[in-house]
């Protein structure tokens, strides 16, 4: 039952889905919050090293960390930090990008486990093309949006595999995403192993890392990024990233194509009963997923002062699953994903500054993103609390 507002007829605004799915997302990230906050004080007290206030530094630095400016006479100060603040922009790129991967898969009734595997293709679209257009007479604007683009396109094409497994054979995407993970990790892996003109071994010895994009001038702008945030990696990539989640939650929205995808998500075969081609749109679904995730390696990489270790068979990019937390605090709200990223980010900034000027270690800052994560996917859970509780409310009157 709806609450309405006695004076305007309308239903109140706390009571309405989006402000219970901003709710939900609050206390999964307050209770995550609390908990690094008991592993702080519990660290503190069984470390010899550790006085009662490195316990109270420590617990500020993880709320407040991104605006420490060091210490000053030996006491923690705060303030606003140009550099840190930029840093935690650059960093949020690649989680906005990947949290509108999965937000849109989402969105479209698939689960994108696979934006990993497409970081990685977008990696390697963007570098090479990057640093061969780098090293000819082509024009740094010319070479930078080809760049972008072939690391867009190789991504799109790596999400549309799991895309087509289930749209003509109906294998759930989640198991092919795992497998094009792997196969685009050792793919990726042989791509640079077998071309020495990519590699990074001239600069200090170096071993298995690959030239950056700023050695051939083929950067992002820094759209201003440099006059705000004065001495920090922070380039346009961050505003890029915005105009794009702007532009998903226009797709998604406002346009015929969009409500098509959100249709086959709702019930594929109710759509196709009116008319609309559910093999088309899962496809399109995926293609859009996986260019959103190595959109977000493109710009991570044309910084130009990111390096990438080739090797990739080791592990995968964390940007690709933290892109679920990320998607699943927004609720898979496209312009909220910008919030929830730089917050993601944020906590990783928190880190640095713990092991910087506290005792602790980063892994700190680490443990409580693990533990928002692993509470992000109750969020779904405390909001059905919270409309249960509306529905109880509504029912005693």
């Amino acid at each position: 039952m709806l609450r309405l507002d006695p004076e305007t007829g309308k239903q109140k605004w706390y009571t309405t889905d989006g402000a219970k799915s901003v709710l939900s997302a609050i206390i999964s990230i307050l209770i995550g919050m609390a908990v690094g906050m008991i592993i702080i004080v519990i660290v503190g007290l069984t470390k010899d090293n550790i006085s009662a206030k490195g316990i109270w530094e420590g617990v500020r630095l993880v709320f407040l960390g991104v605006f420490s400016t060091g210490r000053e006479s030996g006491a923690l100060t705060f303030g606003f930090n140009p550099v840190n603040m930029g840093n935690m922009l650059f960093r949020a790129t690649p989680l906005i990008m990947t949290g509108l991967s999965v937000a849109v898969a989402f969105k479209t009734g698939l689960f994108n486990i696979g934006a990993a595997g497409q970081y990685l293709m977008g990696t390697m679209g963007t570098l090479t093309v990057g640093l061969t257009l780098g090293n000819t007479d082509c024009p740094v604007l010319i070479a930078w949006i080809a760049a972008f683009l072939t690391g867009v396109i190789l991504g799109g094409f790596w999400g549309a595999i799991p895309g087509i497994f289930k749209a003509y054979l109906n294998i759930n995407e989640v198991i092919t995403c795992i497998m094009t993970n792997w196969i685009a990790a050792n793919l990726v892996t042989w791509w640079f192993d077998a071309h020495d003109i990519f590699k990074n071994s001239a600069e200090g010895g170096k071993v298995g890392y690959i030239i950056p994009l700023k050695n051939v001038g083929v950067v992002t702008p820094k759209m201003g990024t440099d006059v705000l945030f004065p001495g920090s990696q922070a380039n346009g990539g961050i505003w890029i990233a915005c105009i794009i989640a702007v532009a998903m939650l226009i797709l998604l929205n406002k346009t015929t194509f969009g409500y098509e995808l959100k249709a086959c998500g709702s019930n594929r075969h109710a759509a196709k009963y009116a008319g609309i081609n559910d093999k088309k749109n899962i496809i399109l679904s995926m293609v859009i997923s996986g260019a959103l995730a190595a959109g977000g390696a493109s710009l991570y990489y044309l910084s130009g002062n990111t390096e990438f270790f080739w090797s990739t068979y080791m592990s995968l990019p964390s940007e690709g699953f933290n892109g679920i937390p990320v998607a699943l605090l927004a609720a898979n709200n496209p312009v909220a994903v910008i919030f929830t990223g730089i917050f993601m980010s944020m906590l990783n900034v928190a880190g640095m500054q713990l092991k910087y000027l506290t005792a602790y270690n980063e892994y700190i800052a680490d443990i409580i993103i693990a533990v928002i994560v692993y509470l992000s996917a109750f969020s779904m859970f405390i909001k059905q609390l919270l409309n249960g509780r509306e529905k109880k409310k509504g029912g005693n009157k």
